[in-house]
């Protein structure tokens, strides 16, 4: 019966000091849609952020002016610049340039170094990584151990290949350049500026300032192809009785 009192005891004054907290920031013109906010005590947040709801942020954090963080985003020993969006996202020991967006459902792990408008899209990884001001990984990417220069795109599903069972390696891209959806990348490797990378092709070789880039089949058709494979499954099925 104590242990069940203490427990509630314990959780009435956690709620207690969460409340505190919480209004310790709107104090400061930040603003909560509601109390399901988690703020660290030493966690700094800029006038007219916007914090939503279930935002875990822990401590060692400095978030900046004009934010809107969440819902259910989760930061921590980072630093959020001014005009930031982190949207259902999580962000460990990193930092984050003025007026970039991240998620939904990014994840951005130890050690990235992101610029100012930025494009951080939904379901992409990053780690160990510079991204720097204007470049877009809009979704569906791993990019780790890898230096982004300016105005970089990464297409959908592009990948950093930076291990091989033993050690990690660095991909460099250099500014401006365009890399196209489902392009694996094998570290080490640089990609030039202003080079492009075709769709789907796996780069394991520099590639120069400006240059083309492109490793996939050649494409073959064969005019009735289709309805010849499909009569012949139409017909086994028939067989079979399926």
């Amino acid at each position: 019966m104590n242990n069940s009192f203490d427990s509630i005891k314990a959780l009435s004054e956690y709620e207690e000091k969460k409340r505190e907290t919480i209004e310790k920031h709107m104090s400061r013109k930040v603003y909560f849609t509601d109390l399901s906010a988690q703020i660290a005590d030493d966690a700094e947040i800029g006038e007219n952020t916007v914090i939503r709801s279930g935002v875990v942020i822990e401590p060692g954090c400095r978030i900046g002016k004009n934010c809107v963080i969440g819902p259910n985003t989760v930061i921590s020993k980072s630093v959020i610049g001014d005009g930031v969006k982190v949207n259902s996202s999580q962000v460990y020991d990193s930092a984050i340039g003025k007026n970039t967006t991240v998620g939904p459902f990014a994840h951005i792990r130890n050690n990235c170094r992101i610029g100012e408008s930025c494009r951080i899209g939904n379901f992409v990884e990053l780690k160990n990584s510079v991204v720097k001001d204007k470049s877009k990984i809009s979704h569906l990417s791993y990019i780790g151990d890898a230096e982004l220069g300016e105005n970089v795109n990464m297409g959908c599903g592009t990948i950093t290949v930076n291990y091989d069972g033993i050690g990690k390696y660095k991909t460099k891209i250099l500014d401006n350049a365009f890399v196209g959806c489902n392009s694996n990348l094998i570290a080490p490797v640089t990609i030039g500026k202003g080079a492009l990378i075709a769709a789907g092709t796996t780069v394991h070789e520099d590639v120069p300032d400006g240059a083309l880039a492109i490793s996939r089949p050649r494409q073959t058709v064969k005019p009735g192809g289709a309805s010849k494979i499909f009569g012949l499954k139409r017909e086994k099925k028939e067989k079979s009785g399926e």
